[in-house]
């Protein structure tokens, strides 16, 4: 054995603490990666030609490409999220209405059984009922 002395190894714990420490850092990596590449296929304001420059710039040199990604359009990631996010709710939103709402207009069947409640309170006359009735069956 050399004189010098590797601590991680000597101290099981400590070599197990290094181990998920590298573990976790390159999970942050890749996620910080794909996240800078869907940001990349989300921004509209960006021509093409420079989603592919950015992407090239991304894949061929990763850690270089982030980094200098991160620091020029750093800035918009968040923003392009939260417009993501909010569109996302409102398409969720408009769904959840349509769907509670219906078909949007009563059964004639429902209709009917108001009219006759109505007619039955004595709000409206025979013939006004005939008429309400007509009109919904045709």
């Amino acid at each position: 054995m050399d004189g010098s002395v590797y601590l991680a190894y000597d101290y099981p714990l400590l070599g197990a603490f290094w181990t998920m420490l590298w573990i976790f850092l390159w999970i942050l990596w890749f996620v910080l990666l794909f996240r800078i590449i869907v940001d990349i296929f989300r921004d509209d304001a960006m021509s093409g030609w420079a989603k592919a420059g950015w992407l090239v710039l991304v894949i061929v040199l990763p850690f270089v490409g982030v980094l200098v990604y991160v620091l020029a359009r750093g800035k918009g990631m968040g923003r392009r999220e939260t417009e993501h996010v909010r569109a996302q709710q409102k398409a969720f939103d408009s769904y959840v209405r349509e769907t509670a709402r219906g078909s949007g207009e009563s059964s004639e069947v429902e209709q009917l059984a108001k009219l006759s409640e109505i007619r039955a309170r004595g709000d409206i006359s025979d013939e006004e009922f005939r008429r309400a009735k007509e009109k919904i069956l045709h």
